[in-house]
């Protein structure tokens, strides 16, 4: 029973006594608390909060909101709104302040007409943050509540900001105890504050946001869909994008969109807008894609009314091979119906790849003839500068069938799409190889042949990204792709960017490494079906058709490459950038193997082109250059070595047909390879200088203008010396170390002063300390061989003793082993 209300009473002790007002605010205000329960609970209409603020997210007013409210607050709620407001003072009685806040924030879930009713008094929205601090539940719970109502009103959500409602209601999120309403209210309201741009940052820069991502692990679905809803609003602003991933949100958000029940559709939603939005960093994607989804184009339902289904034929894998007739077909056609699959016969079952493909192509197929594949509405909620470029996120089965499926279809435009897509998406095996078993590989080198240049581009893209891996080489070669390919380079209108991508996937193609693992792999496949084994190798006979594959390879290269193809590369590989002036020469260096070619690069004058490359080295290694190595970028550094490596590797390979060498300076390229040489140009492709240098030595009998020896010398000392040295720091086996020890010993016995120099200033001396303490036998006689020589210069004292050389000398002397004599002279040198 509620308690009476006197004159006396503290909450109308501030009203004057003589005025006529004092008593029928009395008597209102009594009627009221009898009319309603002290206990009205908080979360009446609480299932249609979540519509009210979806509602008035933009600030337009509803209609016809069923709410359902008290007899006292329906027949004169507004009559009393003044009232209790002013019952929200910080004078008034704690027990009145919540009954106030609890009856105003029922009244303001009628909608935008009730909470503009209640904005009119001044300072209420302050009242309102003040009894966030409540120590009453109640009052806090009411108080959010009526916060969250409050700021899915434009004008509202501003004054509530300058207020200070952010920081509170941040703070109140931030609490160890808060009830599962309040929590809803807080993060509801927050979700109001996130759609205001200007104010994400704030939520960012505040510690709420680990908070937030925790939230969507929260059993209540109120809860995960604000916590989803105010994810997807900072994930429209890229620069919140790394934060949002370095919080886990991805991970979470997977698992959300991939959750099936009814009630998560709203989470579902906001899920895929956020992961949309994160996908458009390549990074992020590719953190999604290892999720199991990718992100697919929305191309409209009406691009797939060109989709025709193939008239029924015998059954075939999606990459295009075909299934195996079954050897005893059943006379009522049950074989065709399950694929012409004999589960009795071990070599024809499929393997998880190619039924994944066929599960997805089915799928797709299936949608997409029956008018479902798409909807017209399907990605309007999106946002952004590119409005016109929607994407949805699927799963990875689904999502690789759905692509392919796309670039089958006649619109130039949905194609290109999907092409992009597909190249986006390839950033790993497993995607590389899902798009090759789904049949992509054909149909993106059909698209080199489009009329369309920025199909052709798209293609492109898409095939130099999937021919990192082996098999989409190898399938690439058996599609007839490299004939395609090569034209593609033979034509002087190909646009300079595809033109990198399609030489980028020659010299994948070419490459014999990327070969010999994919011939491997297909031949260490168990599963192969039979009427491939021609094509393998027949395991059981022993022969492998790996040298076989190489040769049509080879000879397939030949009838392609001709020399307006060569003619072409090597104008390309003079105009290129340094990176793409590298694949050339990858390609080139493919082609130099057989004489035909090589003659061809004569006739072609590449060697000019090479000369160029060289002296670009000799610019950047050279330390006396004004262009010092040590001030360049790092990634002008690595991109000039890698195309002076493949230069010079591509003229290894030429220095071995007589045409080439008698056509070219061969005094001018040995000064140019030993100016490379003595640089300080990286290491990688020194050991290439040097086999360039003793080529060009014997083949051009450079020996009567040129002292032998000092040749000799200097590939020892900024060659092998060097590499040595990097071999004993880098090296993790100690039987590799033990032989670099002993052959750095041979080239330091041939009593050549420089050798010695040449160790300390690659820093040798301190694995070669490392070596007394690991080392025995001839490493430990060959270790104290090369620290006796070096220690006769003085300037290697320093080092010697400081890399910890004493103690160790000292412990085998007192072992008295077999090299302990040399240990002690060594010690006798040192200044000890």
């Amino acid at each position: 029973m509620l308690p009476v209300i006197t004159a006396a009473s503290p909450a109308f002790s501030h009203l004057p006594r003589n005025h006529d007002i004092y008593r029928r605010f009395h008597l209102r205000r009594h009627r009221l608390l009898l009319a309603t329960p002290a206990k009205a609970s908080c979360g009446a209409g609480r299932s249609r909060r979540i519509l009210f603020v979806g509602a008035f997210a933009s600030g337009d007013s509803p209609s016809g909101q069923d709410v359902d409210y008290s007899a006292g607050t329906m027949s004169s709620g507004s009559a009393y709104l003044g009232l209790f407001v002013r019952l929200l003072g910080l004078d008034n009685d704690a027990h009145d302040r919540e009954h106030a806040v609890s009856k105003l924030y029922q009244y303001s879930l009628g909608g935008r007409k009730s909470i503009d009713e209640i904005m009119q008094f001044p300072g209420f929205i302050v009242l309102i943050i003040s009894l966030l601090k409540s120590e009453s539940t109640r009052a806090c719970e009411a108080a959010a509540g009526l916060l969250c109502n409050i700021t899915s009103v434009q004008i509202y959500r501003t004054m509530a900001v300058e207020s200070g409602a952010m920081e509170e209601v941040i703070s109140l999120l931030c609490k160890s105890m808060i009830t599962p309403e309040m929590m809803e209210h807080c993060l509801c309201t927050v979700w109001n504050f996130s759609i205001d741009e200007n104010w994400r940052y704030k939520i960012l820069r505040s510690d709420v946001l680990i908070k937030i991502v925790s939230y969507l692990d929260e059993e209540d679905i109120k809860v995960k869909e604000a916590a989803g809803g105010i994810i997807s609003n900072l994930a429209l602003n890229p620069s919140n994008h790394g934060a949002l991933v370095e919080a886990g949100v991805v991970p979470k958000l997977v698992h959300l969109l991939q959750t099936k029940e009814d009630d998560y559709k709203i989470i579902r939603k906001e899920a895929r807008s956020s992961l949309i939005q994160l996908a458009c960093d390549d990074y992020y994607h590719s953190l999604i894609i290892e999720e199991g989804l990718v992100r697919v184009p929305l191309v409209g339902s009406a691009a797939y009314k060109a989709f025709k289904p193939l008239p029924h034929s015998w059954p075939s894998f999606p990459d295009g091979s075909e299934i195996q007739r079954s050897s005893q077909p059943s006379k009522y056609g049950a074989t065709e119906l399950l694929l012409g699959l004999s589960v009795s016969e071990k070599d024809t079952k499929p393997d998880e790849a190619k039924i994944n493909a066929m599960i997805g192509r089915s799928n797709q197929q299936f949608l997409a003839r029956v008018g479902a594949i798409e909807l017209d509405d399907e990605g309007n909620e999106q946002s952004g500068p590119e409005k016109n470029d929607l994407y949805t996120i699927l799963p990875w089965v689904d999502g690789v069938a759905r692509l392919v499926l796309i670039l089958g279809l006649e619109d130039v435009s949905v194609i290109k799409k999907a092409a992009r897509a597909i190249g986006d998406a390839s950033v790993n095996e497993h995607m590389r190889s899902s798009f090759k078993e789904a049949g992509a590989v054909k149909l993106l080198l059909q698209l080199l042949r489009h009329s369309n240049v920025p199909v052709r581009k798209a293609g492109g893209y898409a095939l130099e990204k999937l021919s990192v891996s082996a098999t989409v080489c190898q399938k690439i070669k058996a599609e007839g792709g490299l004939e395609l390919l090569v034209n593609a380079v033979k034509d002087p209108t190909t646009p300079a960017e595809q033109l990198e991508k399609i030489i980028c996937v020659l010299s994948r193609m070419f490459d014999r490494a990327i070969s010999m693992v994919a011939e491997t792999e297909s031949y260490a496949c168990e599963d192969v079906p039979s009427t491939d084994k021609s094509i393998h190798g027949d395991k059981a006979s022993g022969n492998s058709a790996i040298p076989h594959t190489f040769v049509n390879q080879d000879m397939a290269s030949e009838m392609i490459l001709d020399f307006e193809a060569i003619s072409r590369l090597t104008n390309v590989l003079k105009e290129a950038s340094p990176s793409l002036q590298a694949k050339v020469c990858s390609v080139l260096e493919h082609l130099a193997s057989s004489e035909q070619h090589a003659t061809a690069m004569t006739a072609a004058c590449t060697v000019s082109v090479i000369e160029a490359i060289l002296e670009i080295g000799v610019i950047h290694g050279t330390r006396a250059d004004s262009e010092d190595l040590d001030n360049l970028p790092r990634i002008v550094t690595e991109e000039v070595s890698q195309v002076v490596s493949a230069a010079v590797r591509l003229l290894d390979k030429l220095l071995n047909f007589d045409l080439f060498v008698q056509s070219i300076n061969s005094e001018k390229f040995t000064s140019l390879l030993r100016r490379m040489l003595k640089s300080s140009f990286p290491l990688q492709p020194k050991d290439w200088l040097a086999a360039c240098i003793v080529k060009l030595e014997s083949r051009a009998g450079l020996s009567a203008g040129y002292d032998v020896s000092i040749i000799d010398m200097e590939i020892t000392i900024y060659q092998t010396i060097p590499r040595l040295v990097e071999q004993m720091m880098t090296s993790y086996s100690f039987e590799n170390k033990r032989n670099v020890v002993i052959e750095l010993k041979k080239v330091i016995s041939s009593g050549v002063l420089e050798y010695t120099r040449a160790v300390a200033d690659n820093g040798g001396i301190f694995p070669l300390v490392k070596m007394l303490e690991v080392g025995d036998g001839d490493a430990l006689e060959a270790t104290l061989a090369i620290l006796y020589n070096l220690s006769m210069d003085p300037e290697n004292h320093p080092a010697i003793i400081a890399a910890g050389a004493v103690p160790l000398l000292k412990r085998i002397v007192l072992m008295e082993g077999p090299h302990w004599t040399g240990a002690i002279r060594l010690l006798r040198t040192l200044p000890v």
